[in-house]
């Protein structure tokens, strides 16, 4: 964390200055860290970069963090821009609104970033981010193809940063309670895991759209960053960004990064990945939209694991599920924990079992790994590692093809075509791969 003004040290220098001017001196508890209250100098500071929906809700949560302070937001629009800055006033607290996100990155009082932008952002904000020693909370995709999230991995682990990945389902007790049956042999050896993500689009389409001039409150050039240039069409832009290959990933990368993420928590393999993936995927044949609407994965893994990530197969329904050699335990959002038999959900565990991290509150969780310098429940390799079937199932659904892969050396084996799309080049002026 960046060195702050000692509090004891400012209050003694005060005392000083007021002795000598001859005046009283009235210092307000919270300033001192009474009343329970965390003093201004111990708090974490965040920097907010991407004001959208996730942007905002994260901010939020911080907001109401005793122990944080939002002392920046930033977002290339305006509107949202100001909202956000109305939002922190009103919670009492002051803060630097900019357009420009290498403000914050370059800011030294700033101790945090708070990212949501676009996935085809976060490469070369965290990258930067963390060279400039600012520890990061990253809504998941971890990034938008899989040479960016290498790269976010080297840059966090090479200038010793605290990453917190918006996976927050770890932060759920029914999740952790469901990896813990299946890390205690419950029921006995897995041998496939399920996946079941969205399908679809979320967003309402316009009947008729045409390219048109940007906005004077939207920096467009700014919001395409590092993608490659199209012409700007309004309803293109936020939220429905996710639907196009060149900003997100469709609903299997928006998603994978929830309940994938717990499979392989299950699994233990938070830090592996397949060796083999195939599947298919329904792309729109008309309208704006270009990344697939249902799909079907088929990943191998060590141990002679499936993995199944589906979306728009009722079959595979929403959440996780390990199939093991005695049954079963199928976990999803809402509190939902399922097992067979049915007695495992009163299941215990002894002092010598897995007992995984815990965490009760996920942000609270990255506030509190900042000030221990210990790892999050969900840092940025375990991010990167379960967005990698997502990477590898895009690229396997574009060509029509299985794909081998090498989980250590995190390369394609003896395809060129599939190897060149596990990384794209950046639009200048923008570059870390």
């Amino acid at each position: 964390m960046n060195s702050k003004v000692n509090r004891r040290s400012f209050i003694k220098h005060t005392l000083k200055a007021t002795a000598v001017l001859g005046a009283p001196l009235i210092i307000p508890g919270s300033a001192l860290g009474k009343n329970g209250k965390t003093a201004p100098s111990d708090r974490i500071t965040i920097g907010c970069i991407g004001m959208g929906n996730m942007g905002t809700s994260n901010m939020q949560v911080f907001l109401g963090n005793p122990d944080a302070q939002i002392v920046a937001v930033c977002d290339v629009d305006e509107i949202r821009l100001e909202k956000a800055r109305e939002m922190v006033s009103v919670h009492g607290q002051n803060c630097i609104a900019t357009p420009d996100f290498l403000k914050l990155i370059h800011d030294p009082s700033i101790d945090a970033i708070s990212l949501a932008t676009p996935d085809h952002w976060h490469g070369y904000i965290a990258v930067k981010a963390a060279e400039n020693g600012k520890d990061i909370y990253g809504e998941k995709p971890l990034s938008h193809n899989l040479a960016e999230g290498r790269a976010i991995c080297n840059a966090v682990q090479a200038n010793q940063r605290i990453w917190q990945t918006g996976s927050w389902q770890r932060s759920q007790s029914n999740f952790r309670f469901g990896c813990e049956l299946v890390r205690n042999g419950r029921i006995g050896k897995v041998h496939t895991v399920q996946v079941g993500l969205p399908e679809g689009y979320s967003g309402r389409i316009p009947e008729e759209y045409h390219i048109q001039t940007p906005p004077a409150t939207l920096d467009y050039d700014r919001w395409l960053g590092p993608a490659p240039y199209t012409p700007y069409i309004p309803f293109k832009t936020h939220w429905n960004w996710r639907w196009q290959l060149a900003f997100g990933g469709g609903q299997l990368l928006d998603w994978i990064g929830h309940h994938a993420d717990i499979a392989h928590w299950g699994l233990g393999m938070e830090h592996t990945g397949p060796f083999e993936i195939k599947g298919k995927g329904e792309y729109p044949k008309t309208g704006p939209w270009d990344a697939a609407s249902r799909y079907y994965l088929k990943a191998q893994y060590p141990e002679n694991i499936t993995m199944i990530i589906a979306g728009g197969y009722p079959e595979i329904p929403m959440g996780t599920r390990w199939i093991g050699e005695y049954g079963w335990v199928y976990v999803n959002r809402g509190g939902v924990i399922k097992t067979n038999p049915e007695s495992l959900v009163r299941e215990t565990f002894g002092p010598d079992e897995v007992h995984l991290y815990r965490s009760n509150d996920h942000r609270a969780n990255f506030i509190d790994c900042m000030k221990s310098r210990r790892p999050t429940i969900t840092p940025a390799e375990v991010a990167h590692r379960s967005a990698t079937p997502g990477h590898l199932g895009q690229i396997a659904m574009l060509l029509k093809r299985k794909i081998k892969f090498n989980p250590v050396t995190e390369a394609i084996i003896n395809d060129p075509e599939a190897s060149r799309l596990l990384s794209r080049p950046m639009r200048t002026p923008w570059k870390i791969v």
